[in-house]
């Protein structure tokens, strides 16, 4: 996935610790369901995929250092982490396509447990208008800016074919979307202040690939190595 923000020098967060933000949230929100009230951070960073150091980093930059020998306070960290991420509301979001990907996105129940609030869905398509999905009533493209503002959504899933994103982006733009979460395969252009997320879900399967090719010619190496040293 790629992250891309114009004008981010205000951060005072880095732009890596922020991304890692919403691992460490969900491990501590299982630790919490779990019953557990303290983690270290050796526990932390074997949880989220990193190392202890990175973890001790990242939670500096909140301000919380933990105890030693006692480590970071569960609820207190989860509580630092969701008012750092703006998640103490929930943001309205605006999904456009509403094909396989747009309905698996709009029925998702874990936007709601995170945080946000699917608000609209807008499709292109006369076949799909007026049509409910999830309680929400699908609305043609050129309601977006009524839409957007009728529910002050502030980020927008584009999770349209390749050849519709950009102008589904343009009309983003112009409703006052300011946050864009792209599932579409291609790179879109957005002016200065606008935030893109991109998601192409065939690029981590290709990323994921190499690593299966790379582990099993390591493992053919490793197996000709012992026929080696036996022979």
């Amino acid at each position: 996935m790629e992250y891309h923000r114009r004008h981010m020098s205000e951060r005072s967060i880095p732009e890596a610790t922020v991304a890692r933000l919403p691992i460490y949230l969900r491990a501590l929100v299982e630790m919490a369901e779990g019953g557990a009230t303290t983690v270290s951070s050796e526990n932390l960073a074997e949880a989220a995929g990193v190392n202890s150091a990175k973890v001790r980093k990242d939670l500096s930059h909140l301000g919380s250092y933990g105890t030693r020998g006692v480590g970071y306070d569960v609820a207190y960290l989860v509580h630092q982490i969701r008012r750092e991420l703006g998640l103490t509301q929930h943001w309205p979001v605006v999904i456009v396509g509403v094909g396989n990907l747009g309905r698996a996105l709009a029925n998702y129940r874990g936007f709601a447990e995170r945080g946000f609030r699917m608000a609209a869905l807008v499709d292109v398509d006369p076949a799909k208008i007026g049509e409910r999905v999830e309680g929400a009533q699908i609305r043609p493209l050129e309601d977006l800016v009524e839409v957007a503002r009728r529910h002050e959504a502030l980020i927008g899933i584009i999770s349209t074919p390749a050849s519709a994103a950009q102008q589904v982006a343009d009309a983003m733009v112009a409703a006052g979307i300011r946050s864009i979460l792209n599932f579409a395969p291609v790179a879109i252009v957005v002016p200065d202040g606008v935030s893109v997320r991109k998601v192409d879900l065939a690029v981590e399967l290709q990323i994921l690939t190499y690593y299966e090719q790379r582990n099993a010619a390591l493992a053919d190496l490793s197996r000709r190595g012992r026929s080696t040293a036996e022979a």
